[in-house]
C-alpha cells in the first residue's frame, strides 16, 4: 500500500479547519454527515459547535451523533436531544441522532478479527457521504480517542456500542458492562467497527482532527482532566489509520511536559493496537507522508 498523505498546520482557528479540509482535494457528494463529538454534560474539554460551525456549513452538512451505553445525559434519545440544544449544536445545525428510533442498520463484518456484525443507527442510510471531525485526546477506556473511534464508537449505536465494548458477547446496554472484553479484543473489535463505516461509504469519506485541549480523558467524561499538554495543531486525511498514527507521533515527538503523562495513558491500555488492526485488516496504512501547511 502506497504512503497516504498526511496534512498538518498548526493553526487552529475555525477557518484552519476549512482549509485543512480543502487540502484533501476531495468532493463529498450529495447529503453529508458531519460526525462530531457532543460532548458529555459537565465535560470541559470538548470542541463547541461555535467552532465547527464554518467547516459544518462548507459542506452544508447535518451534525450526526448516536446515543451512548453508559449512565450519563446522553444514554437516551430524550436526554441526549436535551443536551444538544444546551451545548448549543441544533442552535447552529440540523442535527441527526442517527440511532434514535431502531431498528438499527446491521452492518456486515465478514473478515472481522472479533466481531461480524455492527449495529449502527438506522439514519445513516439518509447521508451519501461523512466528515469526520474529531478531537484528538486520550480515553480512560481506548487509551486515546481520534479518527477510528469516531467511527467505531462514534457511529455505533447503543446497541453496537454493547457489542464492541463486550468484544461481540453481547449488544444489551443493561449487562454489557458486566462483560467488558480484554483490551486487545476491545481494541480489534473498535477496528472491525470503524471498517465497517469505511466500507460502508466507499470512499465518500474525510476525517480532520484537532489536537488541542489534550486532556488523557474523553469528552465523554463528566469529570475529565483539565489538558495535560499544550495545543499541537490539526491534521488531516482520507486515510483514518494514517491520521491516528500521525497524530500518535505528534505527541510522541512533542517535549511538552505533559507528553508523559499522555503516552501513559494510551501506553496502559494498550491504545495504539487499535492502529495497528486497522491497519492489518486494511482500513488503512500507518505509513503517510507529513504535509505541513502553513
Amino acid at each position: 500500500m502506497e504512503k497516504a498523505k498526511v496534512y498538518f498546520t498548526k493553526k487552529l482557528t475555525p477557518e484552519a479547519v476549512i482549509e485543512m479540509f480543502k487540502v484533501l482535494k476531495k468532493e463529498l457528494p450529495g447529503k453529508v454527515a458531519v460526525k462530531v463529538h457532543s460532548g458529555e454534560k459537565g465535560n470541559q474539554n470538548y470542541l463547541h459547535p461555535e467552532f465547527m460551525r464554518p467547516m459544518v456549513e462548507a459542506v452544508n452538512g447535518v451534525v450526526v451523533e448516536c446515543n451512548t451505553a453508559y449512565e450519563g445525559a446522553r444514554n437516551s434519545t430524550e436526554k441526549h436531544e436535551k443536551l444538544m440544544e444546551e451545548h448549543g449544536w441544533t442552535k447552529y445545525f440540523q442535527v441527526d441522532l442517527m440511532d434514535a428510533e431502531g431498528p438499527d442498520l446491521v452492518l456486515d463484518i465478514p473478515n472481522g478479527k472479533v466481531i461480524k456484525k455492527n449495529y449502527v443507527g438506522k439514519n445513516i442510510k439518509s447521508y451519501d457521504s461523512m466528515l469526520v471531525l474529531s478531537h484528538f485526546k486520550g480515553h480512560p477506556a481506548g487509551g486515546y480517542g481520534g479518527a477510528l473511534k469516531q467511527l467505531a464508537i462514534g457511529c455505533a449505536s447503543t446497541e453496537g456500542k454493547s457489542l464492541i465494548h463486550s468484544g461481540g458477547f453481547t449488544n444489551d446496554q443493561n449487562i454489557v458492562w458486566e462483560h467488558m472484553a480484554q483490551q486487545e479484543v476491545f481494541c480489534e473489535a473498535m477496528a472491525d467497527a470503524a471498517g465497517s463505516i469505511m466500507e460502508y461509504f466507499k470512499g465518500n469519506i474525510a476525517f480532520v482532527s484537532m489536537m488541542c485541549n489534550l486532556s488523557v480523558d474523553c469528552d465523554c467524561c463528566a469529570e475529565a482532566e483539565d489538558p495535560c499538554m499544550k495545543d499541537i495543531g490539526i491534521l488531516s486525511s482520507l486515510d483514518p489509520v494514517a491520521l491516528d498514527q500521525a497524530c500518535m507521533d505528534k505527541i510522541y515527538q512533542s517535549d511538552d511536559p505533559g507528553r508523559d503523562h499522555f503516552i501513559q495513558r494510551v501506553e496502559s491500555l494498550n491504545g495504539t493496537h487499535t492502529i495497528d488492526a486497522a491497519a492489518e485488516l486494511g482500513y488503512g496504512t500507518k505509513e503517510y507522508e507529513l504535509i505541513c501547511i502553513d
